[in-house]
């Protein structure tokens, strides 16, 4: 049993009969009043965030995880398959456990959180950026803009991220795979 004084970012919990990963927390000290944590969590089995907030001292179950690199090789509909990159064993994830599934390339590597009770995969922690190619983009109209202009363009996975318009197609760009946001260009 741990406490609220262990809350983490990252951390897996028990919390209705469900698994949650700490998102982001908030140790709130009130001038009046008991000190509280306020949590953002994700559940680990259908995706959805919840808020919470745990009165200080509030016991909580602790899951113990393993952390495991995987690499992804292929989707299949919503299904993802990953291999274990040191038993070669391979796994099956549903789309609803990948935070930015539209990013992941063949070959990238993820970080996969496992329950080390039932041996179950519970989340997928993507690289903070990755690189891809932009297939699709429409060319920039200089001149009719003020500042921090930007365009639609889709990458080689089929997503569609806003970038800046000297962006082209063939250019190489890096991002963010928490916002899923356009980081920088990069050169090769």
């Amino acid at each position: 049993m741990a406490s609220t004084s262990d809350i983490r970012n990252g951390l897996c919990i028990k919390y209705n009969h469900d698994i949650f990963k700490i998102i982001e927390f908030l140790h709130v000290k009130p001038g009046k009043g008991p000190a509280f944590v306020r949590t953002k969590m994700k559940s680990l089995t259908n995706g959805k965030v919840l808020e919470n907030t745990f009165s200080a001292g509030h016991k909580i179950d602790e899951v113990r995880v393993e952390t495991h690199t995987f690499q992804y090789l292929y989707a299949e509909g919503n299904d993802f398959h990953f291999m274990n990159t040191e038993s070669f064993e391979q796994i099956t994830l549903d789309k609803n456990i990948l935070d930015a599934p539209d990013l992941l390339k063949e070959g990238t590597n993820v970080m996969v959180q496992v329950n080390t009770e039932t041996d179950l995969p519970l989340s997928v922690d993507m690289p903070s950026s990755v690189i891809l190619e932009v297939t699709y983009s429409e060319p920039g109209v200089k001149g009719n803009t003020s500042t921090n202009a930007t365009k639609p363009a889709t990458v080689e996975t089929g997503a569609t991220v806003n970038v800046p318009l000297f962006i082209n197609e063939g250019d190489k760009i890096k991002i963010d795979t928490a916002t899923s946001s356009y980081m920088e260009r990069v050169k090769e």
